[in-house]
């Protein structure tokens, strides 16, 4: 699986439209983006990230370790995550978009503590994805009753 997701994320697709592994890809891509918005990916976040990749797409822990390995190397230098988004865009239904926006604000939330960073990456991306601020919203109370977090934690959004 390893080998798959590396080649997704360096773009040796063989030509072939991106399915639901690059829609993977591009989720952990934008995942490790908010868990590095303070410049480091705590072990919480990397936790959070594997956990959320499990219940989502039904992967395995080595699965889901082996994704977010690729997407940290893959967004080491760069923050590519337009890419990423577009690759949503194109595979993922408007109505179905708002579920990466929960994955982002449950590894926004994995140390407890939202910061200005990562509140902003999450507006700016919830507005490429096209997801209004209501959907956003919305999508963060799921989060932090799921997390048992009060729903003032971190910053008004």
């Amino acid at each position: 699986m390893l080998n798959r997701i590396r080649s997704l994320f360096a773009g040796d697709d063989d030509g072939a439209e991106p399915g639901e592994d690059a829609l993977q890809a591009a989720a952990a891509a934008l995942m490790v983006e908010a868990a590095r918005t303070d410049d480091t990916i705590t072990q919480a976040e990397r936790d959070r990230i594997i956990s959320v990749a499990q219940r989502h797409f039904h992967l395995n822990e080595e699965e889901a370790q082996d994704l977010l390995s690729a997407a940290v190397f893959d967004t080491e230098d760069v923050s590519p995550y337009h890419h990423y988004v577009s690759i949503i865009m194109n595979r993922c239904p408007p109505g179905r978009r708002v579920w990466i926006i929960e994955m982002l604000w449950e590894v926004a939330y994995a140390d407890g503590v939202l910061n200005d960073l990562e509140a902003s990456l999450l507006r700016r991306i919830g507005g490429l994805l096209h997801v209004s601020d209501i959907e956003r919203g919305e999508a963060r109370k799921r989060v932090l009753e799921r997390l048992g977090l009060p729903d003032d934690a971190g910053l008004p959004v």
